[in-house]
């Protein structure tokens, strides 16, 4: 069992002093879980946001590597026509069987699609450029909001956790996602442009709940690309807290070039750098997770 400890305590001029995290929130340890006894079914989390570049791709990657560190058999779905997720985990795209196959029938079994990576646990479907004419091959789809979850089904008991790293949209293959997904995880970007759109995205995450999933919920809100030594990012964590209160996640992750480098060496952050502050930021998020109960 996964337990919790609030309020990490520091010894300060002979005097007990709660240590505060970057949220302004007492700092609280998450133990390392326990591996548990089986597989499946899986609890499917999309990781969404319309707005580019906050760290969906990044949190895909690194949060599957780290849950799967954990024990957690993990199956990353590239739902970017950009393939960014496939590209970090040094998957080869073309002329293999992809996500775009499988949405279009092309390809019945979800099985012959899934690659291993280089992380022991960790699967990926993967995608490459021809995801960009899902949408209009989707439009006269009976159902069509829901073919990624007949999709899924096929494998959902073989893994404890998909995660889907959604196009950064509030498309047709977005809302294909939410209505497939247990839950959802947003990355955002501690700018201030990037909080203004997560109001967007809460909307559409309701209109999707109320119309087509309605056992979605909201997982919460991963800060992502923290500069500590910026007033802007500091006040934009500041106000997320204020406006979403413990949705958003204690774990906060500090803008690094070692995600830049990780990628380009086509590798999860946890065996490019292990010993580095990023790495552990991850794992720490996984158990944060874990603890909160959004994974088994």
């Amino acid at each position: 069992m996964t337990t919790m400890k609030t309020g990490a305590t520091a010894v300060l001029n002979g005097t007990a002093a709660t240590i505060m995290g970057a949220t302004g929130r007492p700092l609280r340890e998450f133990a390392v879980p326990a591996r548990l006894n089986g597989v499946g079914p899986a609890r499917i989390i999309a990781l969404c946001n319309q707005k580019g570049g906050v760290g969906k791709t990044t949190t895909s990657i690194n949060l599957g590597a780290s849950l799967a560190h954990y024990g957690r058999k993990v199956l990353a779905i590239d739902f970017d026509p950009q393939g960014a997720l496939s590209a970090g985990l040094g998957i080869f795209t073309h002329d293999v069987p992809n996500i775009y196959d499988l949405l279009l029938g092309t390809v019945k079994d979800a099985h012959e699609a899934i690659q291993t990576t280089s992380v022991e646990g960790l699967d990926i479907i993967p995608a490459n450029i021809d995801l960009s004419a899902a949408e209009v091959h989707l439009v006269n789809e009976v159902a069509r909001e829901q073919v990624l979850a007949r999709v899924l089904r096929q494998v959902v008991d073989e893994y404890d956790v998909i995660l889907i790293d959604c196009q950064p949209s509030l498309g047709i293959l977005t809302v294909n996602a939410l209505t497939a997904a247990h839950g959802v995880l947003i990355p955002l970007e501690c700018e201030f442009f990037a909080l203004r759109g997560v109001a967007l995205l809460v909307e559409t995450i309701d209109k999707v709940k109320d119309r087509l999933n309605p056992a979605l919920v909201l997982d919460g809100i991963l800060p992502t690309m923290y500069d500590s030594r910026t007033l802007h990012s500091r006040e934009v964590l500041e106000r997320a807290v204020e406006r979403f209160g413990d949705q958003v996640f204690d774990t906060v992750i500090s803008r690094t070039v070692k995600f830049p480098d990780a990628s380009v060496a086509a590798s999860p952050i946890l065996q490019f750098a292990p010993e580095h502050a990023a790495s552990a930021a991850y794992l720490q998020f996984a158990r944060e997770l874990i603890a909160r109960g959004a994974v088994a």
